[in-house]
């Protein structure tokens, strides 16, 4: 195998890697009936004329099992907070406490689990897609550099490299889902 024909697989783990980062992203704010800060660290404030990540105007805790505070750090924006919690779709009631917002997080009943079941395969087919996109990208790689006098060997080799790492990743997007599922419908 000469240098110069040699396939970039750190770029293609990187971006597999990256679509694994996403998909764990992406379940952290599924709601399992257990609170976690993911599950409120995507909604946006409206403060100081920006949209504003909550974690940038407030502390997100989680005290106990099924309760969420912010403890908002600028008395101002409390208001603004509690509005963008209740329009985050999230189905959580706010409680206010002075400067802390108070979120108990209800029971999931069955049907809201297997939606949330749906959902989180719909997540796990999205991760799919993306490393199979980057699947394409490193066998068209291999393509380009057989126009350029790739053997026939080194191109079975990178070819079985690339698949192998796709085989892996997509194992684990499996993985991930069987426990995240699992973990939805654990009454």
């Amino acid at each position: 195998m000469s240098d110069d024909t040699e396939i970039d697989l750190d770029d293609i783990t990187r971006r597999m890697d990256g679509a694994m980062t996403a998909l764990r992203h992406e379940f952290a704010s599924l709601r399992t009936g257990r609170a976690s800060a993911g599950m409120v660290e995507p909604i946006m404030v409206d403060a100081y004329g920006a949209p504003t990540p909550i974690n940038q105007v407030g502390t997100i805790n989680v005290p106990e099992p099924r309760m969420i505070t912010v403890n908002v750090w600028d008395k101002g924006l409390v208001g603004k907070v509690e509005k963008a919690i209740r329009e985050s779709g999230l189905g959580i009631n706010p409680q206010l406490n002075g400067t802390i917002i108070m979120l108990p997080i209800p029971e999931l009943n069955e049907e809201r689990r297997r939606e949330l079941t749906k959902v989180a395969a719909q997540y796990a087919e999205q991760a799919r897609v993306a490393i199979r996109n980057v699947r394409r990208d490193g066998m068209d790689q291999i393509k380009k550099a057989k126009g350029e006098g790739m053997s026939e060997d080194d191109q079975k080799f990178w070819h079985d490299e690339v698949q192998t790492m796709t085989d892996k990743h997509i194992s684990d997007v499996d993985k991930a889902l069987e426990e995240k599922q699992a973990e939805i419908m654990q009454v």
